[in-house]
């Protein structure tokens, strides 16, 4: 799995499981809510491959090492 990016302003984390998505590949999600803390969502192509998987409520979803290790966007 390739490093993550982490939106502190969205407290959200997005991991890529494919070395590149393009946009419009994703064509379908699970979501996954973990106990009111957070969702946990995982993009698949069109093959049922996973592309990726996107963590929201990441601060508790997340060791803060994880955190820490990801790329700050926005």
């Amino acid at each position: 799995m390739r490093r993550g990016t982490y939106d502190r302003s969205a407290d959200a984390a997005y991991f890529n499981i494919s070395p590149r998505i393009n946009a419009g590949e994703a064509v379908r999600q699970d979501v996954h809510e973990i106990d009111g803390r957070g969702e946990v969502i995982l993009d698949f192509d069109e093959d049922g491959k996973l592309l990726g998987v996107e963590i929201l409520g990441a601060k508790c979803l997340l060791r803060p090492s994880t955190l820490k290790q990801a790329k700050r966007i926005g």
